[in-house]
């Protein structure tokens, strides 16, 4: 079966840090761009980040540049989203993705990983 697969998320005290995994099963995630959206209590699903396949080119949201980074482990077909100096703003539900490529429409996008709760409070 081809998916990605989240562990679920967590409670993390503001300034804390968080890493998010996403392991894909049943395709090789190295071919593939990999993405991370969030979608916050009555807003839309964001695009926050995406690397590249090809040349592991990374694009950052202004509002997780410099704190968050995005990464992926080829050998254990993983990715992985490293958060850290959290804010309460950052309270979303967190989604991995995977696509041919960076910058796809999000009803385009061949996989999603189910969701993992990120809840930023004290």
């Amino acid at each position: 079966q081809l998916q990605l697969v989240e562990p679920g998320g967590a409670v993390v005290q503001p300034g804390g840090s968080l890493r998010l995994s996403c392991a894909a099963s049943g395709f090789t995630l190295d071919y593939y761009a990999i993405y991370w959206f969030r979608q916050a209590p009555g807003k839309k699903r964001e695009g926050i980040s995406c690397a590249r396949a090809n040349d592991g080119e990374k694009f950052y949201a202004d509002s997780v540049k410099g704190r968050f980074t995005i990464s992926r482990n080829n050998a254990n077909n993983t990715m992985y989203l490293q958060m850290n100096s959290l804010k309460p703003e950052d309270t979303a539900v967190y989604y991995c993705a995977a696509d041919p490529f960076c910058g796809s429409y999000e009803n385009e996008i061949d996989f999603w990983g189910q969701g993992a709760q990120v809840t930023v409070s004290s």
